[in-house]
């Protein structure tokens, strides 16, 4: 096959992107490694951000989450009982929806069937060639067979552990990364949300996250040790310690109920740079990785790959390379302002297990600033909702 770009990875970022590039005129070629079945099977986040939604109304898959779609106006913050509602719609005049991942994967997929556009799923063994020249191509097996893709461009969108970034020479490649000390237990349940909005909470034992998938559909997060095992905490265990964490008025609406999945993923932030290598640009969790207290991880891969949509665009229809030549550094400009906003939420609200009372009282002073300072609001809201890509 031949094709003008070929996107590794069918996750949202590879979709949306193939679905973007579709509505420009633009062939492309997805393959990804796993099922269609397991690439829905992944639990993940669910707030999108005020650019992500306009890029999933371009890419033609968004009625859905428009009808079932959850549109949060605020969030809240707790910390060791003191409370602060973040107004976004006063703030900055914008507001987030929650609508979980799986959905909007799902929703990508529809609209991609509908176009007759090309996903190769469970394609093993995929090699990128040439990425330093102007005729790249791929090589991959599916069904024992071999098969090579050639094509203008190679587009990454396979995570933190596939290929592409692997493919780009080391002495190229600068990485920098900060492992945190916990992870996150989250339990889905069949329950109502505790709160129509979204609560993040400080507490000695550690932060705690109230979120949810619909009106009837709840997702919640205790941050726990990294040498913690989901069979060390029952539902009961769970349920227990996060009213434990949460204000008595809170916890005492509580919906408990059983759990539909439990997982506990470590928290980690990464960045590589550049992410573009001659022909192959990398988006997503391919070149960068954010804790996911900033509710960032999906939104900054939505943006990069809009960014690289326009550049396509720009190249084919006007044969002008300045947007992928600026791929890289115009991405890692917003790249780098939410892994500050991620960075930033996470030490606020997060118990670590080394900080002293210093560190401590600059955590709740900072969180006073909150309180103290209009703008402190403002800036919170507006990395919330989501910088312009």
């Amino acid at each position: 096959m031949k094709t003008q770009v070929a996107i590794i990875g069918a996750g949202p970022s590879g979709l949306l992107l193939g679905q973007l590039l579709y509505q420009n005129g633009i062939d492309n070629v997805i393959l990804e490694r796993k099922s269609g079945e397991y690439v829905l099977g992944r639990i993940r986040a669910g707030v999108l951000e005020h650019t992500t939604v306009q890029g999933l109304e371009k890419a033609g898959a968004a009625e859905r989450m428009h009808k079932e779609g959850l549109v949060h106006t605020g969030v809240e913050l707790v910390f060791d009982r003191k409370r602060r509602r973040i107004d976004f719609e006063k703030e900055v005049g914008k507001s987030v929806v929650v609508y979980g991942q799986t959905e909007v994967t799902r929703d990508l997929m529809d609209a991609r069937a509908a176009t007759g556009g090309i996903t190769v799923y469970e394609a093993d063994n995929v090699a990128l060639h040439d990425i330093d020249t102007a005729a790249p191509y791929v090589t991959y097996t599916k069904d024992g067979q071999e098969h090579r893709l050639d094509c203008d461009f190679i587009a990454g969108c396979d995570g933190f552990h596939g290929v592409s970034r692997q493919s780009i020479p080391a002495d190229v490649l600068k990485t920098y990364e900060r492992v945190y000390p916990f992870g996150w237990l989250g339990l889905l349940s069949d329950t109502p949300p505790v709160s129509d909005e979204l609560i993040y909470a400080k507490h000695d034992n550690g932060f705690v996250l109230c979120s949810q998938r619909s009106t009837t559909r709840s997702r919640y997060y205790l941050q726990v040790p990294l040498t913690d095992k989901v069979e060390d905490w029952p539902d009961e265990r769970f349920w227990a310690e996060l009213k434990n964490r949460l204000p008595a008025d809170t916890a005492a609406k509580l919906v408990t109920g059983p759990s539909l999945e439990k997982s506990i993923a470590p928290l980690r932030s990464f960045v590589s740079e550049p992410m573009r290598y001659q022909s192959l640009f990398l988006a997503g969790d391919a070149a960068h990785i954010v804790p996911p207290t900033g509710a960032k991880g999906l939104n900054l891969a939505a943006g990069d790959v809009q960014c690289l949509a326009d550049a396509f665009d720009d190249y084919y229809r006007n044969q002008s390379s300045a947007g992928i030549d600026g791929y890289s550094e115009r991405c890692l400009k917003r790249v780098w302002a939410a892994e500050r906003f991620s960075w930033y939420m996470t030490k606020l609200l997060h118990t670590f297990p080394d900080s002293d009372d210093f560190e401590r009282k600059m955590q709740e002073a900072e969180f006073n600033q909150l309180n103290l300072t209009e703008n402190a609001a403002k800036t919170l809201a507006e990395n919330y909702v989501g910088l312009p890509y």
